[in-house]
């Protein structure tokens, strides 16, 4: 007899459409940004996707995050940088249907440089972001 195991949200049929993306703001994120979860939980073991919307001009600065990632670009230009100073000579520009593997605690930073992106997470939680300088991290700041 053959077992399937399901990971959590993903024993069953279910479909996600663009008017069901429930975006919000991450305490980890610029005010502005926005995050949604479409599959899984990324706060406990196993996989998720989200999806983050970075507005025009903003930038996310240096941070890792320890699991390994892979970003698909949906809309707009991905701005990403690897290292542990932001630099806006060194990003990278991606464009839609682009796919990026960024392996776990590798430093980076990104940037809506020519307006604003959306990009598709796939990875194994729990998601976890540590900004390099921790004046840049959204939750240290008083409100």
């Amino acid at each position: 007899m053959v077992q399937t195991h399901h990971q959590p949200d993903q024993a069953a049929f279910k479909s996600v459409l663009p008017d069901d993306i429930n975006w919000k703001p991450f305490p980890a994120f610029p005010p502005s940004v926005r995050l949604a979860v479409v599959v899984g939980d990324p706060s406990e073991p196993g996989p998720y996707v989200i999806r983050v919307k970075v507005p025009s001009g903003v930038k996310l600065m240096p941070h890792k995050h320890p699991e390994d990632r892979v970003y698909t670009v949906l809309s707009g230009v991905f701005y990403i940088g690897l290292g542990d100073r932001f630099d806006g000579d060194k990003v990278q520009a991606y464009p839609p249907g682009s796919v990026i593997v960024l392996p776990g605690n590798t430093a980076h930073f990104h940037w809506a440089k020519s307006g604003e992106y959306v990009t598709q997470v796939t990875a194994n939680g729990p998601l976890g972001l540590e900004y390099l300088a921790p004046g840049d991290d959204p939750r240290q700041q008083k409100h």
